[in-house]
């Protein structure tokens, strides 16, 4: 901010001190709008979850509670899976004092192998209690240091541990580099992430695909001879305690639990602040909000077992959102009072490390002697750990060339979501893209000012609750030859209306041409870029992006695509209303992502009468075909593909003229005109050109036809 800047506002906020007009345009505070919209949502869904929870003073009420939480669970994240072979393989066995260490591989789906190591204790007698310990995101996965001190320490203190690797981590790398043992992708996140927007599409979820994991994975450590089935647990640290999260909710096999780490903070929590703790795609449970569900839900059918919630006190400052503590202290008081009432209060602890993110030497006692006590009574609680050895991650794979693909041929996520697509099920399009009723607000004019062969009006438009898109509208004087008899076109820039605005650029220079022209913001955009919220630096810039807010609202049960397809509309809305404009014909040009924006809105009002889609995608089902796939998650729908797809919606638009130039096929790339003809279709009037044009002169001559 510039010192003129600041001496302009402290001049405007003494002016309003003083009660006297301020002469200029008040802008309204536009950063605010989508957190404050999303807040309204997170809010209302935090107070009827909250009124449902007070409702379980009794059994019958608190079983009710259990089945319902385990049904919406199944169907948040897209239903039960059949169960098929586990067709379990030994690849070796480690020998080591006290206990063996057997490498062995399963199959959770077919062709979808699990690799995994199961620590049996040598001595003692048998049946033993068993554990599965499942992982947090580290690309070495069962191989990582804590995670083997954990299980070693466990089976030393008689107990049989299976622990397994999650999807895109140890040997199950789905997006390898050329090794075939290492993911060319940043992190464990985007190997789950990646799969997981794809999977949205067709209507799964990368939260089934790990809950189905650890489902088989139980199946298996329950069918071995020397596992006594009544003393099972799940454990977990990290993404590992969240999975552990998602089996509590699905199975009523075990017996125990100790969670740690675990993303077990609600997400439409009390003093929401936007994005909200948005994570990993298995994370972010899609619709949750207006179901009444959250991530504690998946707690309640466990209950009143035996169970453990360990937190790292830090972990609030970077690692999850600045709710972690609160809302996970909150909603643990919830819990305790649903224990206390079935008289079980002592089998729901909470326990934590004043240490970072991690499964430290502190966390593994409390896990071991939570399972010591419900799992193997009678014995004494430990103080010090059973002595463990690193082992190298060679000496605990599973497959020769350490990785499922090259070494068995491995489906992938990318693979089983193409063989799994559903057959299209239409629904109407408001409905799919989760929109809000729409606004009929005219144009509130904030100002208007002359500038050079035009007339400028800054503007604003309601959209949705708390939410305003601002606008420039040029508009050509009426000595401009064509004025008042050319379109209105809305420009839906890349940039949104902070580009080309200048006096010799594309916007006043299609104005003096005899066109109106307006340039909004949509949500996310320009000056609707949402402004940083409170809380640690680290984790709120890495979360002040448009994916986490695309995903924010998916699970608020609004998609972005929705919201930014309703400011549109508002915008058409608005230039009907105008008295200058009303009857001008109105051509809506975009590039990039934000043509299907337009294209969605087409299809929702008839008085879009002409579109020009620049360097747009040519459709979902190629993005859905393309493993390594370029498009904005914000235009991300749950189960598009099962009802529609951008062809079709095209298609819907009749005889309206469509002009696509440089369209963008899954990956990316620019296509061919004869392949964008073909993918189109059955499309009505649509105009193929080769490449991209953005200019006044370009399109002038599409609007105009």
């Amino acid at each position: 901010m510039t010192r003129r800047t600041c001496l302009a506002l402290s001049a405007a906020a003494a002016l309003r001190a003083q009660n006297v007009p301020y002469p200029g345009v008040v802008y309204r505070n536009y950063a605010r709008c989508l957190p404050d919209y999303l807040k309204g949502l997170a809010t209302v869904a935090y107070e009827r979850r909250l009124a449902a929870l007070r409702t379980l003073t009794t059994p019958g009420a608190i079983a009710a509670r259990q089945r319902w939480a385990r049904q919406t669970f199944w169907s948040l994240i897209g239903g039960e899976l059949e169960k098929t072979p586990l067709a379990p393989r030994s690849a070796g066995v480690v020998r080591r004092d006290g206990y063996r260490i057997e490498k062995v591989v399963y199959d959770s789906r077919p062709g979808f192998p699990v690799t995994a190591n199961l620590y049996v204790p040598e001595s003692g007698a048998g049946p033993f209690p068993g554990v599965l310990l499942q992982m947090g995101h580290s690309p070495l996965g069962k191989a990582y240091a804590t995670y083997q001190r954990c299980a070693q320490g466990l089976v030393q203190l008689g107990f049989v541990v299976l622990a397994f690797d999650p999807q895109g981590q140890g040997e199950r790398i789905y997006y390898p580099d050329a090794t075939g043992r290492r993911s060319r992708l940043p992190s464990a996140d985007d190997e789950h992430s990646t799969a997981g927007w794809q999977m949205l599409l067709s209507g799964d979820t990368a939260t089934r695909l790990q809950t189905w994991d650890a489902v088989r994975s139980l199946d298996y450590l329950l069918s071995l001879p020397y596992v006594d089935p009544r003393r099972v647990a799940t454990t977990g640290q990290s993404g590992g305690g969240t999975d552990s999260m998602f089996l509590l909710a699905v199975d009523d096999r075990l017996s125990c639990a100790a969670l740690t780490s675990a993303n077990s903070e609600n997400f439409a929590c009390k003093e929401f602040s936007a994005p909200g703790s948005t994570d990993d795609a298995e994370q972010n449970l899609l619709n949750a909000a207006p179901a009444g569900f959250d991530r504690w839900d998946m707690l309640y059918p466990f209950a009143p077992k035996p169970l453990l919630l360990t937190v790292s006190d830090k972990d609030f400052l970077g690692t999850y959102s600045p709710q972690y503590i609160r809302s996970g202290w909150e909603e643990f008081g919830h819990l305790k009072k649903l224990y206390s009432t079935v008289g079980r209060a002592d089998h729901l602890a909470w326990g934590s490390t004043a240490l970072p993110h991690s499964l430290e030497l502190d966390t593994r006692l409390q896990i071991y002697n939570w399972f010591l006590r419900w799992m193997r009574p009678g014995s004494r609680p430990v103080a010090e750990e059973p002595p463990t050895t690193v082992e190298a991650p060679e000496t605990l794979q599973c497959t020769e060339g350490g990785g499922v693909i090259g070494s068995l041929g491995s489906e992938t996520p990318f693979t089983l979501q193409r063989k799994g697509r559903a057959p299209r099920k239409p629904r109407a399009l408001e409905e799919l893209l989760q929109m809000d009723a729409p606004a009929a607000e005219p144009f509130t004019i904030l100002k208007t000012f002359p500038g050079r062969g035009v007339t400028i009006e800054a503007v604003e438009v309601a959209s949705a609750p708390a939410v305003y898109v601002p606008a420039w509208l040029f508009s050509p004087r009426p000595a401009v030859a064509g004025g008042g008899r050319e379109p209105v076109i809305v420009l839906l820039q890349n940039g949104g209306r902070r580009t080309g605005w200048h006096e010799d650029e594309l916007h006043q220079t299609l104005a003096r041409q005899g066109f109106a022209v307006c340039v909004p913001d949509l949500r996310g955009v320009g000056d609707l870029l949402p402004e940083l919220g409170p809380g640690n630096p680290r984790y709120v810039r890495s979360h002040n992006e448009e994916e986490a807010y695309a995903w924010a609202s998916l699970m608020l049960g609004r998609s972005l695509l929705g919201q930014r397809v309703s400011d549109l509309l508002a915008v058409v809305r608005g230039l009907r209303r105008h008295p200058a404009h009303r009857d001008r014909p109105v051509v809506v040009a975009a590039q990039g992502q934000f043509t299907v924006v337009a294209q969605c809105a087409a299809a929702l009002s008839a008085e879009i009468g002409r579109l020009y889609l620049s360097g747009g995608l040519v459709s979902f089902a190629s993005v859905a075909a393309t493993e390594s796939y370029q498009h904005a998650f914000a235009n991300f729908v749950p189960g598009w593909l099962k009802a529609t797809d951008l062809p079709e919606i095209m298609a819907r638009l009749g005889d309206r003229s469509i002009t696509v130039a440089g369209t963008v096929d899954g990956a990316g790339r620019t296509m061919e005109a004869a392949a964008v003809r073909e993918a189109l279709g059955a499309a009505g009037r649509v105009a193929v050109l080769p490449r991209t044009e953005w200019t006044a002169e370009g399109i002038a001559r599409l609007a105009r036809g």
